[in-house]
């Protein structure tokens, strides 16, 4: 330690370096915390807004078409197979 600088201005240089240092450690922690409690809200959030799902699921229905809509149908297919 140079004789020229007191041991005051040494600590007006360390104590404030070491507070800052403090400083930005503390907000990252709280920051960290933050979001994880925003994350967990978030997902419990999302896990109770699904309405209950029943067991069954509807039965399937089938209509039979005509030949005239079967040909009607392929003509809407072919047409937009071929535009991209």
């Amino acid at each position: 330690m140079p004789e020229h600088v007191s041991l005051l201005m040494w600590l007006g240089v360390a104590l404030p370096a070491a507070l800052t240092f403090a400083a930005i450690i503390g907000m990252a922690r709280i920051r960290r915390s933050l979001r994880l409690e925003t994350a967990r809200q978030h997902s419990a959030r999302h896990l109770t807004a699904l309405p209950p799902q029943s067991g069954a699921a509807p039965s399937r229905e089938l209509v039979e078409l005509t030949p005239a809509e079967q040909d009607a149908f392929a003509g809407l297919m072919r047409r937009l197979s071929d535009n991209p």
